[in-house]
């Protein structure tokens, strides 16, 4: 599996480049294998290929689109030891989570092509509105974008490709998927999964490249019809500036809150607040990024979670523990930065930072305040801050002064009171009794703020994906 060559999937090809992009381990610095370092030229030729065969594949009866995702999604099953082998190493993800993302993935694109099969149209009377149009009548139809432009993240690089890849298609969408260079290689797994499947030539394809010379060129390209990129707010506000009026769905940074109410059953909060935290190292959107409680029970909740954090596993990802390396050395400094910023201005050590190369041990930070960047920075690593309120009304001010606005999670025994602080969140959703995630992947998911544009979600992303087409007929 190592020192091996990749190539991109073209136009129903293997295609290699002149130049190639080397790919090495988080887990050891080891050269994982190499991907193209695609020119511009080469892009437009995949546009090209896309563009021709999207027309075509908009044709082909949803069903028998329908099929091709089972096929695709028996594919990633039988060769799920294979790719999370290569994902552990390219991502350190631990080999078991790597695995329950292929499946997760292949569950996904068997529902995608379900509810893709069972999307319809609608027909409305002008009568409804307008006694004098009773004879007129709107037949509502969706259309497909043309060519979707996909750009993933390292952190899920199976599951948030299909996410995008699936429901594109049964949208009726050629797709130009562009993965990060690190998960590059896991992500194209996936499309030679579906390539293996049968999709036709053009229809699904993927680029590898710098960003520096492809990262701008194919936002802008003018074949491209609708942007779909899940990353950093700071790119994706790059990338709305790039797209001007051509649509694109956005899901970008967050900075996730649980707000434990005075009646919260500490227990549970404590046990959902570090699974949210912790797991992948924190190397998620959706993790909890800071815990805001009130003074009567922030030391009982603080010794509750020191408890559970310190009996993570910690190790190397083949190990399958909680704690893993990090993605890279940018986000170890960054987490040392903040470390530092806020034990400097005053924070409390529950657990403090300890670093062994790019494994970022569990860190816990009480006493952090409004002045100190962990408050407000989203960290990409396992560092959590505990911020005390004085008040429930403090914590949702708390909560909503942040620039992210993607989750939160209202922990209370009063269902009541739940639902009154989750209205008052300006966050896309809230989690009662519950972690911050993104499943199940039928409900909506989406940001508000810096954290994202559009909606997500399987048929969400099937309607984002479409464009809706009226025909009025005077009968």
């Amino acid at each position: 599996m190592k020192n091996k060559k990749y190539n991109n999937l073209i136009n129903g090809q293997l295609q290699g480049a002149a130049e190639y992009l080397s790919i090495f381990s988080p887990i050891d610095g080891s050269l994982i294998g190499e991907t193209p370092s695609m020119s511009q030229k080469d892009i437009d030729g995949v546009m090209e290929a896309a563009k021709a065969a999207q027309p075509s594949w908009e044709k082909i009866p949803r069903k028998e689109k329908a099929k091709l995702l089972y096929k695709t999604a028996d594919l990633l099953e039988q060769h799920v030891d294979e790719i999370a082998e290569i994902m552990m190493w390219e991502i350190a993800k631990s080999l078991k989570d790597a695995k329950n993302e292929i499946i997760r993935t292949a569950d996904l694109l068997r529902y995608t092509a379900d509810i893709g099969v069972e999307s319809t149209g609608e027909i409305i009377s002008g009568g409804s509105f307008d006694s004098t149009a009773e004879n007129k009548h709107a037949f509502i139809t969706r259309k497909a974008m043309g060519v979707v432009l996909a750009i993933a993240s390292f952190n899920y690089p199976v599951n948030l490709a299909a996410s995008k890849i699936g429901p594109a298609l049964m949208g009726g969408n050629a797709v130009v998927v562009k993965p990060a260079s690190q998960g590059a290689i896991s992500t194209l797994s996936l499309i030679k999964a579906f390539i293996d499947a049968g999709i036709p030539a053009g229809v699904v394809n993927s680029v590898t490249g710098k960003g520096s010379i492809i990262g701008d060129y194919i936002v802008t390209h003018s074949l491209v019809n609708f942007i779909n990129f899940t990353g950093s707010t700071k790119v994706g506000e790059h990338i709305g500036k790039l797209a001007g009026i051509k649509p694109i769905l956005c899901e970008l940074g967050g900075k996730d809150a649980a707000l434990v109410l005075p009646d919260a059953d500490l227990d549970l909060t404590a046990k959902e607040i570090v699974a949210g935290a912790f797991s992948y190292s924190g190397q998620r959107c959706t993790a909890i990024k800071r815990v805001l409680v009130t003074s009567e029970n922030a030391d009982k909740l603080t010794n509750k979670l020191q408890k559970i954090v310190k009996e993570l596993s910690v190790g190397m990802p083949q190990d399958n523990p909680t704690i893993v390396p990090v993605i890279n050395n940018a986000a170890v400094e960054q987490t040392r930065l903040l470390d530092e910023d806020a034990i400097k201005k005053g924070a409390t050590a529950i657990l403090p930072l300890k670093i062994e190369k790019n494994l970022v041990y569990p860190t816990l930070l009480d006493h952090v305040t409004g002045d100190m960047d962990l408050a407000w920075v989203e960290p990409f690593s396992p560092i959590l801050p505990i911020i005390r309120v004085q008040s429930v009304e403090e914590m949702i001010e708390v909560a909503n002064a942040s620039e992210y606005g993607l989750q939160s999670s209202v922990f209370s025994n009063d269902l009541q009171q739940a639902q009154k602080v989750s209205n008052a969140l300006d966050v896309g959703t809230v989690q009662i009794n519950n972690r911050t995630q993104r499943g199940p992947d039928n409900f909506p998911f989406l940001g508000i703020k810096k954290s994202g544009i559009g909606i997500q979600g399987i048929k969400y992303s099937i309607e984002s994906m479409t464009q809706m087409k009226s025909i009025v007929v005077d009968m």
